[in-house]
């Protein structure tokens, strides 16, 4: 199962530590080279630096498409354009980012699309963790993850938490 990931869904679980729950759902992550510079290179020393750096299990794809990675560039930035190019190159079945915009531009695209909400609640559902809610404070509280009050209230609600 190919799944794409774009910096977000890396550096925000690193924030929690808890990157390794990516492993547990996907088993292997593949991400084009503008997130693995993000992530990486540029945010040094950075939650998600160190640890994306050691996994093992998730691979660095180069984006062939420059030419729909830079007519994406017109309203994302290249992490974002070159996750949305990769994943039409090697047909992903999913597509994990948490920008909204970048998110309406892939699903223009025909991508399937979830967030870092998306992956707690996937998580969860596969037993992987009891409850979302802790997640989501950590998330909120310790890596300045924004999501908004009514959106919180409702996945509790939805997931039985609330």
């Amino acid at each position: 199962m190919k799944i794409v990931s774009d910096a977000s869904p890396l550096i925000n679980l690193s924030r929690i530590g808890e990157l390794g729950l990516l492993r547990k759902l996907y088993e292997e992550l593949i991400i084009p080279e503008a997130v693995w510079n993000e992530v990486v290179v540029d945010g040094a020393g950075q939650a998600g630096a160190a640890e994306v750096n050691a996994a093992k299990w998730i691979k660095t794809k180069k984006v062939c498409n420059k030419n729909l990675v830079q007519a994406l560039q017109q309203n994302l930035d290249a992490g974002e354009s070159e996750a949305i190019a990769l994943s039409l190159e090697i047909n992903t079945v999913l597509l994990l980012m948490d920008e909204r915009i970048g998110r309406e531009v892939a699903r223009h695209f025909g991508l399937h699309c979830t967030g870092l909400i998306g992956i707690l609640i996937e998580a969860k559902h596969k037993r992987h963790i009891i409850s979302i809610k802790p997640y989501l404070d950590s998330l909120r509280q310790i890596a300045g993850f924004r999501i908004n009050n009514d959106l919180y209230l409702r996945v509790l609600l939805d997931e039985n938490e609330a």
